[in-house]
């Protein structure tokens, strides 16, 4: 009896070590594709940009740039003010604006230095070929201590892995409803306080307001534990999975933080402003940079996140009473006849 109840167990080990074997290269794939693929692919798509002046220079210059099929989405405007006032309202990423000088290139590296590096190269490989001098404004400029952009991407990652982090300690630790969504709320201002301190007060690669900085990090990580830990409420352990593995291999490289959602392969860039990650940098450029300049959509973005994930957690808790309340009528049983 007890060499045939052993059996199946080298059966379930086999099977475990090729469910293993499949896993893990499928994992590995998927997170080359995920990181990779932006990384190589990398390149203007529809990226919006300002063409401002006397309307035939400006038509020459609008078709220089349809010349790029696809990576221009070209707006524009009748004079370098409005041309300014759309880049400082992050309605274009820069403008080119003609004058009987030559050509002015007006720039915003907090958007995104590497979209300001690339229309400053097309821009002055045009200009060097028609012999006219360029003319180079930074209108938004990114903070000296963070030039190339590098600290403010780097904080994606991190803040994602809070969440992920906090969402899944909430699940394990088997917190419910609402004592949940006040310690998932309560650890996520904590998030945002730490990482406020860190980023603007010691590394200064954030700039404006200390607590709008603050509450834009603390709802990122809301957004993100709440996510998480409202999947792991309804599905269980397999929805904890799933909350970090869209986060962290979807989420974070199809960002933008380190470059601009019109940088990467479509559908990329979009997937990436519609997962917490994307819509967090974007809000955090836009509240630190730009004066709250197109914040409403990312904002909106990260409270659907965190009130669909806050409403999961509420009602895995609601459903996990009941059943648990259903469990102890039956446990009583009809009361004894006498």
């Amino acid at each position: 009896m007890s060499t045939l109840s052993a059996a199946p167990g080298p059966h379930r080990h086999r099977r475990g070590v090729l469910a293993l074997a499949a896993l893990v290269p499928a994992l590995v794939a998927l997170a080359l594709w995920a990181f990779a693929w932006p990384a190589a692919r990398t390149a203007p798509r529809d990226l919006p940009v300002g063409v401002a002046g006397p309307a035939a220079a400006a038509a020459r210059v609008e078709r220089q740039l349809a010349q790029r099929d696809g990576a221009f989405e070209v707006h524009r405007y009748a004079d370098e003010a409005a041309a300014r006032a759309a880049v400082e309202s992050r309605t274009v990423y820069g403008a080119i604006v003609v004058t009987d000088h030559g050509p002015a290139l007006l720039t915003a590296s907090a958007a995104g230095p590497v979209v300001a590096q690339l229309l400053h190269e097309a821009v002055a490989r045009q200009a060097s070929a028609a012999g006219t001098p360029l003319r180079t404004a930074d209108v938004v400029a990114a903070p000296a201590s963070d030039p190339r952009g590098a600290a403010l991407g780097a904080t994606v990652l991190p803040l994602a892995l809070a969440g992920v982090a906090t969402g899944t300690a909430m699940s394990l630790l088997g917190l419910r409803g609402v004592r949940a969504a006040v310690a998932l709320a309560s650890v996520s201002v904590l998030v945002g306080a730490v990482a406020a301190a860190l980023a603007h007060s010691w590394l200064g690669v954030v700039t404006g307001s200390w607590w709008a900085v603050a509450g834009v990090f603390a709802l990122s990580a809301l957004a993100v534990s709440a996510a998480v830990a409202g999947l792991g409420a309804l599905l269980g352990r397999p929805g904890v999975g799933l909350g970090a593995l869209v986060v962290v291999l979807l989420g974070n490289p199809f960002s933008g933080a380190a470059s601009a959602p019109e940088l990467l392969p479509e559908p990329a860039g979009a997937i990436g402003q519609w997962l917490p990650p994307g819509a967090g940098a974007s809000l955090l450029r836009s509240v630190s940079f730009f004066d709250g300049a197109a914040a409403a959509g990312p904002a909106l973005t990260l409270t659907w996140w965190a009130v669909l994930g806050l409403g999961a957690v509420l009602a895995g808790g609601a459903l996990e009473a009941r059943a648990g309340r259903g469990a102890g009528a039956a446990g009583r049983g009809p009361a004894p006849a006498g």
